[in-house]
């Protein structure tokens, strides 16, 4: 079919297969009311929790510094990677699988791809912060300056948007003649390009030119800085020090191990809990983990609720 109508039509691509089918979880009824209500509830807590971050952050002078704003940054993050996800997750869960067409499966792809690669780029912009303001304590105000913030976010933004719409591209250029189940509760890349029936060397060649190489220069920088933190922390004389000074990075380190952990554990194991973990769980823990030991996001929580009372 494709053939004939590349012959009819040359210079234009056409799938002859318009949708896939999600199979999700396949599990029996009673379970899928369980995880219908498990990640309907996940979802909404991820994006209140996330979207008061952000609120707070907007409109709290006690959190206008370099930390929150990058925060605020990973939290809308978090909630389009979410967003991406959750909607037709829940749609999979209920009706045990969905029909997705194939413009439908490259449009997830790009969002949530473009929302995993600039969370990548913002928690590594975040740890060059925390060595800042642990490392250079008197420089930081002079180092981290609005500008710098504000161009670094931006930079995050456009390359995340960029790399992701290289390989968007390049995927709706596939012909798509196998009609087959893709194994999963998402269209992730892997199991997309499978089903294609057009030469995917060149995707596959881009896709690692553009994933590995980054990954690898963030990680090399996330645990260079740690390591100058560490150093600077253990030379701190004393003990209430060196815990001030841990508790400014630790929640950054929690969310840097968890996400990348998780992240490295779905393209090791290929799993499908572990893609769960990374698509449902994790954008639900960060608010969570910024929030539990965060005295001034809970000193800003208290004095918005305050206000609200007020106007009421």
């Amino acid at each position: 079919l494709t053939s004939r109508y590349s012959m009819m039509f040359p210079g234009h691509n056409q799938s002859a297969v318009p949708e896939f089918f999600l199979l999700g979880f396949q599990v029996l009824y009673g379970s899928r009311i369980v995880l219908f209500t498990s990640f309907l509830v996940a979802y909404i807590s991820t994006v209140t929790g996330n979207s008061l971050i952000i609120m707070l952050v907007s409109s709290s002078h006690r959190l206008h510094s370099p930390m929150y704003f990058f925060l605020s940054h990973l939290s809308l993050c978090d909630v389009i990677l979410s967003s991406a996800i959750a909607p037709n997750l829940l749609h999979i869960t209920v009706k045990n699988g969905r029909h997705m067409t194939v413009n439908g499966c490259i449009t997830q792809l790009y969002f949530f791809s473009f929302s995993s690669v600039t969370e990548c780029l913002l928690l590594t912009v975040m740890s060059y912060d925390r060595y800042a303001a642990i490392c250079k304590p008197l420089h930081y105000q002079t180092i981290m300056s609005f500008t710098l913030c504000r161009g670094l976010v931006m930079s995050s933004w456009m390359l995340g948007s960029c790399l992701t719409l290289i390989v968007t591209v390049l995927l709706s250029q596939l012909d798509f003649c196998y009609s087959g189940d893709i194994d999963h509760f998402f269209c992730d890349i892997a199991p997309f390009v499978q089903l294609s029936c057009s030469d995917t060397t060149v995707i596959q060649l881009v896709v690692y030119i553009i994933a590995t190489p980054p990954a690898v220069i963030e990680s090399i920088f996330i645990i260079s800085s740690y390591v100058c933190i560490f150093l600077a922390i253990h030379r701190i004389s004393s003990t209430t020090g060196k815990q001030k000074a841990f508790s400014t990075c630790s929640s950054h380190l929690a969310v840097v191990c968890m996400y990348y952990g998780t992240l490295t554990a779905i393209y090791v194991a290929s799993s499908g809990i572990v893609s769960l973990v990374y698509t449902a769980v994790t954008p639900l823990l960060n608010p969570i983990i910024y929030t539990l030991r965060n005295q001034e996001i809970k000193v800003a929580v208290n004095i918005y609720w305050r206000k609200e009372e007020r106007t009421r």
